[in-house]
């Protein structure tokens, strides 16, 4: 299993917010890059970057940031935010990302999902973002009645080969994933799942690796020192990720 660092970036700082909330946010670097830097060369092998801005308004708005990510660290960048046309996902496949994430244009453009599938195959994650099991879009600031779990049933059968499944009300709170549901879903769904939202603590992410799930994405809890990344990184090495 995979642990992957988060560098969340809004108004080209790197910050974290609470539960979705761009209210609640808490500014942890005044660099992103240098922060992508740092969790490299303390043994991450891909980071997580996502555009907020690009999330809440529909288009990126910090692209260039994220490209210079990827050209600064010698790992994989998987990046979302803001992804909402086959433009921006050649674009941004081209500037060196490794993965491209989509999320409302996944419920909203069949078309480009779609086609976005077909371009980018095994390249392309779809994000899930849940609140109450029931998907929201717009950077989470949009609720839908559509089942989470159904929509990820729908995505395998589309061709989708990944998604980053986030419970919004853990997210940035530390309190805890959401394990039933991603056994819930690795269990009954032939697709690899990425968690995301309330892991804070080294033993949060060995039990995520027993629900079956690809890799773990650690946003507010490395920032606080609550996981040490390191410690992280070596306890699912040992394990024999």
């Amino acid at each position: 299993m995979e642990v992957i660092p988060a560098v969340d970036i809004r108004g080209g700082r790197c910050v974290r917010l609470a539960q979705g909330d761009y209210a609640r946010e808490t500014v942890f670097g005044e660099d992103p890059i240098a922060m992508a830097r740092r969790w490299v060369s303390m043994g991450a092998r891909r980071v997580h970057v996502v555009d907020l801005d690009g999330a809440r308004d529909g288009q990126q708005a910090n692209a260039a940031i994220v490209r210079g990510i990827a050209a600064a660290v010698e790992v994989p960048v998987q990046t979302g935010g803001g992804i909402r046309s086959m433009a921006t996902i050649h674009a941004t496949l081209g500037a060196g990302v490794d993965r491209v994430v989509i999320g409302t244009a996944a419920v909203k453009d069949p078309e480009l999902l779609r086609e976005a599938i077909a371009f980018a195959g095994d390249r392309l994650i779809v994000s899930v973002d849940a609140r109450d099991g029931r998907v929201a879009l717009q950077g989470w600031t949009e609720a839908t009645d559509l089942d989470a779990v159904a929509f990820i049933e729908e995505l395998r059968d589309c061709g989708v080969r990944r998604v980053v499944y986030t419970d919004i009300a853990r997210d940035g709170v530390t309190d805890g994933p959401n394990f039933a549901m991603y056994e819930r879903v690795t269990r009954a769904i032939d697709i690899a799942v990425i968690a995301a939202g309330g892991v804070g603590s080294v033993q949060d992410v060995h039990r995520l690796g027993e629900c079956g799930v690809e890799a773990a994405i650690i946003g507010r809890a490395l920032y606080t020192g609550d996981i040490d990344l390191a410690e992280a990184l070596a306890a699912v090495q040992g394990a024999g990720a």
